[in-house]
């Protein structure tokens, strides 16, 4: 429930010549209405017309919380707050409901409004259209988006950029990177983008199965082939038939293993345990590993006509660290997949988080980023994840200050903290301490507070 504007003025029109006015008003791109001390428009340019489906002759009058109904509207009413506060709301972003209950994304900006003598006698809203900006931003971020991979990096695009062409033909595959830095997602991408797309894409970690065990895994085996084998198992070969088998960690494939996987590259077929007849192996193969085999080549840990055999093409993930501008896409993304499964509003990280986790080098790569954000997303409670929401050890040390501490050095170490939390931009800082810029680099004078960059200068001087 809105309060009344407390007044003694003439309305809106005793503005002197209205239909001048009411010519720039009509001249303005952006939305522009006015209330008087009822709430009631008394004023509705074209634009807003336009933005809201709503004609002025429907508009005048009316209460503008009937008119405009915003998400907003309920729980806060930004006029109103100009008007009680005095202070002007800017480009504040919401969503109108126009007349078919379609959601426009808006910029909000308020200020009182006054007659020629300077009394109050209402507010006025302006808002500016922000359903271009909002799909030209939606575009952006799909471009950033390939097939669940995500990045702007110069390195990945150059790799998304040739992976339908190596994706259409049937050439072997090895993708190298480290730990975490997503090679079954490229694995992945390459089958979808192939003509075996529709068929299965099966994947087996070559590192997570016992010697004695990967062989019947890979190929199957025959009812009898050793004790407990009850009755036959296909394996990861068959159950790929057709479409594209993922060998991940391939550098920790046994000797033995080495030595069949290769005779299925050169012959096509293969041979389940206990069977006495050779299968047709229709699979595409895709290798990855994050050890290096051209090392374990020389060592001779691995067969080099296997490595010949599976290096055709080769694909080169970097580590996040090589990509960090990446960070803030992939934080976006993870927010969005955490908050849907956890049933929470979480809209974005706050900037001294961000600052933390673009301070970080990974060594987990993308899997240990997305960990992070999970576990921030548990433990947020409100619609930003904070600092305090990562984990402990990443977050730096606290800056104890010791009871003998001057209050001098109390007040200095304050507002350093704060400075430090504002990127050391100042105007900032000084909102956030609630005084004057002014007064905040008086204060850093006297108590010989330095930006980084300024101490590097002094130090080299």
């Amino acid at each position: 429930m809105q309060k009344k504007i407390p007044h003694n003025a003439t309305p809106f029109l005793d503005k002197p010549s209205p239909d001048r006015f009411e010519a720039v008003i009509h001249s303005i791109s952006d939305g522009v209405f006015t209330v008087d001390s009822e709430w009631r428009i008394t004023c509705f340019n074209r634009a807003a017309e336009e933005i809201t489906g709503v004609s002025k002759s429907e508009a005048l009058g009316r209460r503008c919380y009937e008119v405009i109904k915003s998400n907003i509207c309920k729980d806060a009413c930004v006029i109103q707050y100009t008007i009680d506060t005095g202070r002007p709301v800017i480009n504040l972003m919401v969503y109108f409901t126009d007349k078919q209950g379609l959601q426009i994304p808006v910029s909000v900006s308020t200020a009182l409004f006054r007659n020629i003598r300077g009394e109050l006698i209402g507010g006025v809203e302006t808002f500016r259209d922000l359903r271009q900006l909002e799909e030209y931003r939606k575009q952006v971020e799909n471009s950033y988006s390939f097939e669940d991979i995500i990045s702007k990096s110069n390195k990945i695009r150059h790799i998304l950029d040739i992976l339908p062409t190596i994706a259409v033909n049937e050439s072997s595959v090895l993708i190298v990177g480290e730990t975490g830095t997503g090679k079954e997602l490229f694995a992945r991408a390459i089958h979808n983008l192939s003509g075996r797309g529709n068929k299965p894409f099966v994947a087996i970690n070559c590192g997570g199965f016992p010697e004695t065990l990967i062989e019947s895994e890979l190929f199957g085996y025959e009812a009898g082939a050793f004790t407990g084998a009850t009755k036959a198992k296909p394996g990861r070969f068959a159950l790929a038939e057709g479409g594209s088998l993922f060998l991940d960690e391939i550098g920790d494939l046994p000797p033995l293993l080495q030595v069949k996987l290769l005779r299925v590259l050169q012959e096509k077929t293969y041979e389940p345990l206990g069977s006495i007849r050779s299968l047709k192996a229709d699979v595409r193969i895709i290798t990855a590993t994050h050890r290096n085999i051209e090392a374990m080549v020389v060592e001779e840990t691995f067969r080099q006509d296997l490595y010949y055999r599976i290096n055709v093409i080769k694909l080169d993930i970097p580590p996040l660290r090589e990509r960090m501008e990446d960070i803030p896409l992939l934080i976006k993304h993870f927010i969005g997949r955490f908050s849907s499964i956890l049933d929470k509003d979480i809209s974005g990280i706050s900037p001294d988080a961000l600052n933390i986790l673009m301070s970080y080098d990974y060594p987990g790569n993308v899997r240990e980023l997305e960990n992070i954000i999970e576990h921030g997303c548990v433990l947020c409670p409100g619609s930003l994840i904070r600092a305090k929401d990562i984990p402990d050890w990443l977050r730096p040390p606290s800056k104890e200050i010791s009871a003998a501490s001057s209050l001098d050095e109390v007040e200095k170490q304050f507002i350093i903290s704060v400075l430090e939390k504002n990127n050391w931009k100042r105007l900032a800082a000084a909102r956030e301490l609630k005084i004057h810029k002014t007064t905040l680099f008086r204060k850093m004078k006297k108590l010989n507070i330095n930006p980084p960059n300024q101490a590097r200068h002094s130090k080299q001087e």
